[in-house]
């Protein structure tokens, strides 16, 4: 998987919203930009096979849902994302002098 470089020197323009950027790479080969991509470091979640229910109000999971959607993943994705951030900071956090 790879990201976009972000320099002022680019050929690829800034997009406004995903259906610009949709539209853009309907008409343009991704070949034709490869020297302005890097790799990225892709990290596949575990086995999961151990799961918990969470409770949301009707207000707050529509909210996630929205941001999940935003961020093109599930709001169960997105939950389990922020909870392990959140878990590693506090590891970090309690490990410091």
């Amino acid at each position: 998987m790879t990201t976009r470089k972000t320099n002022a020197t680019s050929r690829i323009p800034e997009f406004k919203s995903i259906e610009e950027e949709a539209e853009f790479w309907d008409t343009h080969d991704t070949t034709d930009f490869e020297d302005e991509f890097k790799p990225v470091k892709v990290r596949f979640a575990k086995n999961l096979s151990e799961s918990i229910n969470i409770r949301f109000d009707p207000q707050t999971l529509a909210e996630l849902r929205k941001l999940a959607h935003e961020k093109g993943v599930g709001p169960t994705t997105l939950a389990r994302m922020w909870i392990m951030e959140h878990l590693k900071r506090e590891k970090e956090q309690s490990a410091a002098p």
